[in-house]
């Protein structure tokens, strides 16, 4: 887009925001980074083997939270979650095709409760769902009112889709395992180009109030990157996640996600590692990005007036309990992510803060960080005391919900509900009908063995105390409203 039609836009999205409450120009400007599938791989969460430098340098100038936990472990769900502040049960999301306005018309979403303050607001990229990479360059299911400014880039990763190897020829790219080592420059790809129109963003809004949401396409499949990123994780040095003999077979047959039905999709080790060795690529690809934004706020001298907010829509597996990948469990590895957040003014800024937390606090975080009113009707809670403490007291557990379609496994659809405290993981499906999990993270943080298989004392103590916790913010029954099990 030339510079002549980027003024017009910048000037007729004014017009159209006129009559909002000025901001004050002490209340700082807001870039709220989204990534796409990405698990806690990363150097500042302690994985060994990433090389991502720029997200790395972002958690030294706020808060790592260790154990931030999303609501329902899928693209559309978990992003309608966070920006509306509320759960999966509220706005009745759980599956890729219903929008949480369809519940809740006149709900106030994140952005919304800014540009009432009277900031701009402005996405780039996928922060809403999208189908990837199918919707790449469109609005996908995206939600307008949250938006003054809306840009979707599409790179020449769109157009090398039939370079990409996909070891499941019968699925789509999507879903499978698949990759491309791709030519040219990071610019050229679409998170590339993502970057350079935030941060285009960035220089022609100056230090006006600004909410920019920045959402990265990678590293969901198809894993696409440039070689050059590739080369940083040679194949050698690529091992699989340790499993014990056995590990399965104390885990109920709901746990294991529909779309991983055979372990490891019965693919070769080879082939897995190269699988492994895409994603990693993908990931520091994306931290480089995350770096060019930084570098930018630097440059443009706003990083002392900017709240920084990093977060992944859920984890995501890489063969672990024995072949498991992608996401969609209640597992550790699909219900945790990576959330920083980082700003001026943070006491607690280059800590790691290793209490629990959900992403329903995100909201109600922003609003008092930025001192912008919110919906009293959130479910969250303000992580404020954390970003200044991070080792205060916290009675804070996290639920996690998913909705199991029924295949050859499972005759019905189930609903599996999780709950994470600082010591355990107690999950239900279907109301412990279809199984029941137990995992003492202390002794066991793999969560190898399910305790709630045959129960101590202790266990038995535990899970009695924290049934009505999880119940009381998880629904197990199957929602009335329509839902395409194909497409969760």
């Amino acid at each position: 887009m030339t510079k002549m039609g980027w003024n017009m836009l910048f000037g007729l999205a004014l017009v159209l925001g006129a009559g909002v409450h000025p901001v004050e120009a002490s209340q700082p400007n807001v870039v709220f980074i989204v990534v796409d599938d990405l698990a806690t791989t990363l150097g500042c969460y302690g994985d060994p083997l990433a090389k991502t430098p720029h997200i790395d340098r972002l958690a030294t100038r706020g808060i790592c939270f260790e154990r931030a936990y999303n609501q329902l472990p899928l693209c559309n769900p978990t992003r309608a979650s966070v920006m509306t502040g509320l759960r999966p049960d509220q706005i009745k999301v759980y599956d890729l095709d219903r929008h949480f306005r369809d519940e809740l018309p006149d709900v106030v979403t994140l952005p919304q409760a800014f540009q009432r303050a009277g900031y701009f607001s402005a996405r780039v990229g996928k922060i809403y769902h999208y189908n990837v990479p199918a919707s790449i360059g469109t609005d996908g299911f995206d939600d307008p009112p949250s938006w003054n400014l809306r840009v979707n880039p599409k790179g020449r990763d769109k157009d090398e889709e039939h370079l990409i190897t996909n070891a499941e020829p019968h699925r789509k790219i999507s879903a499978a395992l698949s990759w491309l080592a791709a030519s040219g420059t990071d610019e050229e790809q679409t998170d590339g180009m993502i970057a350079t129109e935030a941060i285009r963003i960035l220089e022609q809004r100056g230090k006006k109030p600004l909410f920019l949401a920045v959402g990265f396409f990678r590293p969901h499949t198809p894993y696409v990157a440039p070689k050059k990123y590739f080369d940083l994780y040679p194949l050698e040095q690529i091992r699989l996640p340790y499993t014990p003999a056995g590990d399965r077979v104390d885990i109920p047959i709901a746990a294991f996600a529909h779309n991983c039905p055979v372990p490891n999709y019965g693919l070769d080790e080879l082939t897995l590692r190269k699988a492994t060795q895409a994603y990693y690529a993908s990931v520091s690809f994306v931290d480089a990005q995350v770096g060019r934004i930084l570098d930018a706020l630097d440059r443009l001298e706003q990083s002392q007036n900017t709240i920084v907010v990093f977060w992944s829509d859920h984890g995501y597996h890489l063969g672990e309990h024995g072949g498991v990948w992608q996401k969609r469990t209640l597992f550790e590895q699909s219900s945790r992510a990576p959330m920083i957040i980082a700003g001026p003014g943070l006491r607690g800024r280059g800590q790691t803060c290793r209490r629990v937390v959900e992403f329903v606090d995100i909201y109600p975080t922003l609003t008092a960080v930025a001192d912008v009113a919110a919906p009293e009707s959130l479910a969250g809670r303000s992580l404020m005391p954390l970003l200044n403490e991070p080792s205060l007291p916290w009675d804070g557990f996290a639920v996690t919900q998913v909705l199991r379609p029924a295949d050859e496994r499972l005759d019905k659809p189930v609903m599996g509900c999780s709950i994470r405290t600082q010591r355990w993981r107690y999950t239900e499906w279907a109301g412990g009908e279809q199984g029941v999990e137990l995992y003492d993270h202390h002794a066991d943080p793999l969560e190898f063995n399910n305790l709630a298989n045959d129960p101590d004392e202790v266990a038995k103590a535990v899970m009695d105390r924290l049934r009505p916790m999880l119940r009381s913010r998880a629904s197990a029954k199957i929602p009335t409203t329509p839902f395409n099990p194909k497409r969760l």
